[in-house]
């Protein structure tokens, strides 16, 4: 049996990792500071508050728990912040995410998987986006996050580090037990607050431009539902074990929806009227985000089944209805 470190396992999609790894039999060890996450998503008795760039309590943790592999969530991931506070994203994802490598790789452990982002694309010019697609982030978080994944490949050459990285698409929906689900302040995702909204939360969804070269004119994204992106984090660990060779794979659908079929299903299964103001475009928004995923689908035998539009605002709509205010309820 197999003992897995996992970062910011108390945050949204670290926590839905961790209860499919306890559901096929790992033992989970969770590392989150609790600035982000919640001590409430923590499903596991093996638990400890910390920092990452704590080299000493890595060491007590990896020593204690006889740690087999990591898979590391913890980081900012506010693109909004990350443009204001760029600093305060190179410090806390890319050096920090550098010293607890350090960490690791000087206790034996050398098997990582890593929480990415497709956010290292910036503004692709073909769409669906391949992992060869150029890198070429548009904010500093999506920068930090493709620093970590360029020293990966100096950390193998020089150490023998194992590792897969997953550049996720837009993560939503919640466990289909209503236990954990998506919680974030502020909250910046559109099913959130699309579904804050039919709960009289928020008086309005802003829909920020209606004139993209869309079907609908507003913007379209591939939306990944957590437990199926928790699924591909277990697939990677399992891939890693077999001795298989390192590299990133997106975690999309291959399929898109548009901001206003979003507010329709959802509209649809809450209910509620859901009051929609439109606003001006942000900057920097593409017309169509999503995912080429033959890649994952083909080498880790990696398969959505929970990612259809329906199921993702049921599950989503579920933990909100029973959490309106998330784990503080």
């Amino acid at each position: 049996m197999k003992t897995i470190l996992v970062t910011g396992g108390a945050g949204y999609i670290g926590s839905h990792t961790v209860k499919v790894l306890l559901e096929k039999g790992y033992n989970v060890v969770v590392l989150d500071n609790l600035v982000t996450g919640h001590h409430g998503a923590v499903l596991t008795d093996s638990f400890y508050q910390g920092d990452i760039s704590d080299a000493e309590l890595i060491t007590t943790i990896v020593e204690k728990h006889q740690i087999d592999a990591a898979i590391h969530f913890a980081a900012r991931s506010l693109v909004g912040e990350s443009m204001t506070r760029p600093d305060l994203y190179f410090h806390e994802n890319t050096a920090k995410t550098g010293m607890f490598l350090s960490a690791l790789i000087q206790n034996g452990v050398k098997k990582i998987v890593f929480s990415s982002t497709a956010a290292v694309y910036g503004l692709p010019e073909t769409v669906p986006i391949s992992e060869q697609t150029p890198k070429a982030p548009i904010n500093p978080y999506g920068l930090s996050k493709w620093m970590i994944e360029q020293s990966f490949e100096w950390l193998e050459k020089a150490y023998g580090l194992q590792w897969i990285a997953l550049r996720y698409f837009n993560a939503a929906g919640a466990s289909l037990d209503h236990s954990i689900g998506e919680d974030h302040q502020p909250e910046t995702h559109l099913i959130p607050l699309v579904l804050q909204t039919a709960l009289g939360q928020r008086e309005a969804i802003h829909v920020f431009g209606n004139d993209y070269n869309t079907p609908d004119g507003t913007c379209i994204r591939d939306y990944i539902h957590v437990l199926d992106l928790a699924e591909a984090h277990v697939l990677a660990l399992q891939a890693l074990n077999d001795g298989h060779p390192s590299r990133a794979f997106n975690v999309g659908t291959g399929q898109g929806y548009s901001v206003r079929e979003v507010i329709e299903t959802a509209r649809r299964i809450t209910g509620h009227p859901i009051p929609v103001v439109d606003a001006p475009r942000r900057e920097g928004d593409p017309d169509s985000l999503v995912a080429q995923v033959d890649d994952i689908q083909q080498q880790l035998n990696w398969q959505p089944r929970y990612s259809d539009l329906d199921t993702i605002i049921q599950t989503a709509w579920n933990w909100h209805k029973n959490n309106p205010n998330g784990y503080s309820s």
